[in-house]
């Protein structure tokens, strides 16, 4: 692979999912990330633009085969990237659920990839954040866990949303979550108020 196919990659990825910088952006200046997270990124590298260290863990070979280029990838980002401190990029081309050698981060990042925030939760700092949607019930999942507390959505404008919070979360007709049922067909239930994204934050105690 060689530079042009590195930026031709990330940026038809980017126009297939939609460009999430902004998204990563409201996160890291609103909570001042440094460090990141990103498991079964595939090759959505755009939190590196504007976090400055992000740990990125796929194990699709399409996704090895990308970060294989890892000096043209960091080139890429340092053309691209939102703030002075130096980039560093770090990949593991392996599933998630084993376990990653790593120091703990601000943020994780789990986005269509199953129970990203429940296999890798124990990388996260107290206080840190868990952004995540509910397209596998990962979002669910960190709502119902004593370890997590929903402390925003993402708004349409990809804005950080804080009021209002308790009317995500709530099935039709006063229903109950069934959690083993969502753990089950790692699918979101379909809640009477949803959005894109959900942002938690790992409690302190």
């Amino acid at each position: 692979m060689n530079r042009e196919q590195v930026s031709d990659m990330y940026e038809a990825y980017a126009k297939k999912i939609g460009d999430r910088k902004q998204v990563y952006e409201t996160i890291a200046s609103t909570f001042d990330v440094k460090r990141a997270l990103y498991p079964g990124s595939h090759v959505d590298i755009a939190p590196s633009l504007v976090i400055p260290h992000v740990i990125y863990v796929d194990s699709f070979k399409g996704t090895i085969r990308f970060f294989k280029n890892l000096e043209m990838v960091q080139e890429l980002v340092n053309e691209r990237k939102e703030y002075d401190e130096r980039c560093t990029i770090e990949f593991f081309g392996q599933d998630y659920t084993q376990p990653l050698d790593i120091e703990p981060v601000d943020l994780i990042i789990s986005q269509y990839a199953g129970f990203v925030g429940q296999a890798t939760k124990d990388y996260l700092k107290p206080g840190g954040i868990l952004l995540c949607n509910d397209s596998h019930g990962d979002a669910t999942l960190a709502r119902f866990d004593e370890a997590f507390e929903l402390i925003g959505v993402i708004g349409s404008a990809n804005e950080l949303v804080q009021t209002g919070l308790d009317e995500y979360f709530q099935l039709p007709k006063g229903k109950v979550v069934d959690i083993a049922e969502v753990k089950k067909t790692m699918k979101g239930p379909q809640y009477t108020k949803q959005v894109e994204n959900y942002v938690f934050q790992k409690r302190r105690d």
